[in-house]
């Protein structure tokens, strides 16, 4: 009789490993993992960076061997999912690669908007999800409860540490007093790094002299400007994404701004170089990592980026290369294709050197403790101008 009731388990568990396996394009099993990023939309840049570095991720780990899981070695096999930064496609996406495609994690999305309803399904169908540059609180935290996700982490750090670096790096090094702030309130990270940034500024005894908004779409800032031209604010925060700042930028000089922007990692696409130009020269943005003071490990990556794509890779790269680094670091000490296991195995990465330096989990919580640095756009290119411990 108990040796009966155990074969239907017995079979269970055998069909759960061989649709988290999945077959490989030689038809062998394989690691099957999602991709949920931005290809389309009003970030295409953000997700051709992530795809970049997922296959170049994947081709490198396969041309080794693959994924060590227990005496075997298995090919990783991506499954990519177009969301077209819109938060229902994100959902849809995220149900389609854990439910249909049967994938052992996800990887992304990487904009917040994007990234906050997958975590939710990825969270109540226990899939381990790794977002790679999604920095608002929300996307790791039950907002019901106030309590961590537990199936949900991030490689970058969060805006509330973002805030306090970006606030400190103005009062302290950029000896500015007073700052205006404009944001799109629509969108869900420039949202929160706007009212975090306030906060922290104001909090170490700066002044803000202007709270503007716009919405996602807007394409004429004149009137929010002219509300700050008034102010002469020493400095402007504008957490914007990359494709925003440009137009921005361009119309607060037309109006005769001249005070230094300061902006968020939404900045980082050397998109935003070649669409700025002269207007965004002098400003400055915080970000995960800089090429000029690569480790070794960073180093090599940006070699093999360079080779395979014919350009530096930005850090939406290096953040989807390190949170494939860290998915099959828990794969390998989960020792099974296991959702759960992988879960634990996660949560219990005291350090991993990855590409955007030095990081670690310390439970309950799925954001990792990391540095960050911040840039100045001078010449055309970012240039390095310090670090920032959390």
């Amino acid at each position: 009789m108990q040796a009966s009731m155990k074969i239907p388990h017995l079979i269970a568990g055998t069909l759960a490993l061989v649709a988290l396996a999945g077959c490989g394009d030689g038809g062998g099993p394989s690691v099957k993992i999602g991709l949920n990023t931005e290809l389309t939309g009003e970030m295409p840049a953000v997700g051709a960076s992530s795809k970049n570095a997922a296959e170049l991720f994947a081709s490198q780990l396969n041309a080794a061997g693959g994924i060590p899981i227990g005496d075997k070695k298995l090919p990783l096999k991506l499954v990519i999912g177009d969301n077209g930064a819109k938060a229902d496609q994100a959902a849809a996406i995220t149900q389609r690669l854990i439910s249909q495609d049967n994938v052992l994690a996800m990887i992304g999305p990487d904009a917040s908007a994007c990234a906050i309803p997958a975590s939710e399904i990825a969270e109540s169908l226990k899939c381990p999800m790794i977002s790679p540059w999604s920095t608002n609180p929300k996307t790791t935290l039950d907002t019901t409860t106030g309590k961590p996700k537990s199936y949900v982490f991030r490689a970058c750090f969060t805006d509330t540490f973002q805030a306090g670096v970006l606030a400190k790096f103005v009062l302290n090094n950029l000896h500015a007093k007073t700052a205006a702030v404009l944001y799109d309130v629509a969108s869900e990270a420039p949202n929160g790094q706007a009212t975090l940034f306030k906060e922290t500024f104001e909090k170490n005894g700066g002044k803000i002299v202007g709270f503007e908004t716009y919405t996602t779409g807007d394409r004429d800032f004149s009137a929010q400007l002219t509300k700050i031209k008034a102010t002469n604010p020493e400095v402007i925060f504008l957490p914007a994404y990359y494709n925003d700042v440009p137009l921005i930028a361009q119309q607060a000089r037309r109006l005769g701004i001249t005070a230094p922007f300061v902006g968020s990692d939404a900045w980082s696409s050397p998109e935003i170089i070649k669409l700025g130009g002269a207007d965004i020269d002098g400003s400055y943005f915080c970000n995960h990592y800089s090429t000029q003071i690569a480790t070794p490990v960073a180093q090599k990556f940006m070699n093999d980026y360079q080779a395979k794509y014919g350009q530096a890779p930005d850090d939406v790269a290096a953040l989807t290369y390190d949170a494939f680094g860290l998915l099959v670091e828990a794969v390998k000490a989960g020792g099974k294709l296991d959702r759960a296991a992988i879960r634990d195995a996660l949560a219990k990465i005291a350090k991993y050197d990855g590409v955007t330096g030095t990081m670690q989990f310390v439970p309950p919580s799925g954001d990792p403790i990391k540095s960050a640095v911040v840039l100045q756009i001078k010449d055309g290119k970012f240039v390095w101008v310090a670090n920032a411990q959390p």
